[in-house]
């Protein structure tokens, strides 16, 4: 086959508009792509809801690829496993019960190649820069491309509507912290603001990650580290069984929303 460079051109930016303009409007728009919003994202799109995930990183997975200190294993605990066998995804046992350990690598592919198959969206090195205000209530995303934002251009963004909003950005929560700082309204926090994480207790995290999964705002849901940056519960480390978790039990409340 002889190929014409420009067709090449031509295909990519055509499925890409095409592909970016049917998210424009969403029934979910996540941000950030680690394994709490990927998993969300997976048993969203397999009910048949449009999820659009947006990460301002080249690749997604969030802290999951890294595993701890650079070594790609993860540890989780028997709660999650059922999660891990309906996904495929291969564990072993360590030599103390009710620890596994599994191939940071094989799990972050596995869970996002099952979510974007179920019919996920992702638009990696895409930022949400500010939230877009319907009334009283979010309505959406402001997007732009991270290297824009990484040069400090001065470029203008687009603008896309969801029915719910998933903060799933991590230690930095950044949408809540936008919804505080720019919209006036405030967070069903304690503080009315975002608390902030505490210190490494993976066994309290654990349990409070899965806790803190939760409407923070009107139709905007946290999950895992994001959940306990905003409420102020402690971080977990390369512990990894209260994310998987904490993406289920999001999912499963939204869908609940969304259908009635």
């Amino acid at each position: 086959m002889k190929w014409n460079d420009v067709t090449i051109s031509r295909a990519i930016l055509k499925r890409f508009t095409e592909k970016l303009n049917d998210c424009l409007e969403s029934d979910v728009a996540i941000v950030g792509t680690g394994p709490a919003g990927l998993i969300c994202a997976y048993y969203l799109a397999k009910e048949g809801f449009k999820v659009s995930m947006f990460e301002r990183n080249l690749s997604i997975g969030g802290g999951m690829w890294g595993g701890g200190i650079m070594m790609n294993e993860i540890v989780v605990g028997n709660d999650c496993l059922w999660v891990l066998d309906e996904l495929g995804i291969p564990y072993v046992e360590f030599d103390e019960p009710g620890y596994y350990t599994a191939d940071a690598v094989v799990a972050v592919t596995t869970i996002a190649s099952k979510a974007t198959l179920a019919g996920t969206r992702i638009f990696n090195l895409m930022i949400a820069e500010d939230v877009a205000i319907g009334g009283k209530s979010i309505a959406g995303l402001v997007l732009n491309w991270s290297p824009v934002e990484m040069a400090g251009l001065h470029v203008d963004p687009i603008t896309m509507y969801a029915k719910v909003l998933v903060e799933a950005s991590g230690h930095p929560c950044e949408i809540a912290r936008l919804i505080e700082k720019k919209s006036g309204f405030k967070l069903n926090t304690a503080t009315g603001g975002v608390v902030g994480e505490g210190s490494m207790d993976a066994s309290s995290g654990e349990i409070t990650v899965i806790e803190n999964t939760k409407e923070f705002f009107p139709n905007v849901w946290a999950v895992g580290m994001a959940a306990n940056a905003i409420f102020g519960a402690p971080r977990m480390g390369p512990v990894f069984g209260g994310m998987i978790l904490s993406g289920v039990k999001a999912a499963k409340e939204i869908a609940q929303r969304l259908k009635s």
